[in-house]
């Protein structure tokens, strides 16, 4: 049976099982998750409240790249207006300080592929399992009052989701949440730009990475941009896989 129990799904099938119904549902899920995600990032009052998780992810990027590159984590800062800090120390310069400055914009959409291949190969409670450690990781981290807030109420959402939700409603949040990783990771690229065409945050990671390398901030924009457009690209792909090819995706589920 290759691995395929009597049920006819696979390991952590969570979509068919949860559905009842094979690549029809997958196909359906990924469609209207996808479009109520990219829904909630275009529109402002939901994005507004929304970029918080996507601003948590972003300073676990910095977060987890400093300490691979030896600095010393010293916290996180989440502010309600949902921009974020990270406070790190180390050498002022250098590869370090460079891949640390780097990793902060194109986390989400990162994680976002990571999910959509999790997703594709039907690994949906590793996906929570993955959220649940890095809000925990973030936690330790944090050092303000909000950020707290903002961290344990995410917490909340995914530990009511993962212990009391029901398969259906376990396999539509991790699509909308992948979906909103990819999606979220684009909009705060255009935000930076609009902020530095009027003076503002000449702070900010592009920034700092044109003052480290003496390349011009646009170009560290580009690239970041190119990066972020790639993974929704790939991360888009694995998701709607079953509305393209719905007679091969979980095919083996079926026989």
């Amino acid at each position: 049976m290759n691995g395929v129990d009597e049920e006819g799904v696979d390991g952590d099938g969570i979509v068919l099982r949860a559905l009842d119904f094979g690549a029809d549902a997958a196909s359906m899920i990924a469609v209207i998750t996808g479009v109520l995600a990219l829904a909630v990032v275009v529109v402002s009052r939901p994005w507004r409240f929304a970029r918080n998780v996507v601003t948590i992810v972003h300073e676990a990027g910095h977060a987890l790249f400093a300490l691979l590159a030896g600095r010393r984590l010293q916290g996180i800062r989440l502010h309600s207006d949902t921009s974020g800090v990270t406070v790190s120390k180390g050498r002022p310069t250098g590869p370090g300080m460079v891949l640390t400055a780097l990793a902060g914009y194109p986390a989400p959409a990162l994680l976002g592929v990571v999910f959509a291949w999790l997703v594709s190969a039907e690994r949906l409670s590793v996906v929570l399992g993955i959220a649940a450690v890095l809000l925990l990781g973030v936690l330790v981290m944090v050092r303000n009052a909000y950020g707290i807030f903002s961290v344990v109420l995410s917490a909340m959402v995914l530990g009511g989701i993962a212990l009391f939700a029901g398969p259906a409603v376990q396999a539509a949040f991790v699509y909308l949440i992948t979906w909103f990783l990819l999606f979220g990771a684009i909009r705060p690229l255009f935000e930076l730009q609009m902020k530095r065409r009027r003076g503002a945050a000449r702070d900010s990671d592009i920034d700092q990475l044109a003052r480290l390398t003496a390349l011009p901030a646009m170009l560290w924009l580009f690239v970041v941009g190119v990066l972020s457009v790639t993974c929704v690209v790939a991360g888009g792909m694995l998701l709607i896989e079953p509305a393209l090819a719905p007679t091969d995706v979980f095919s083996s589920a079926t026989e």
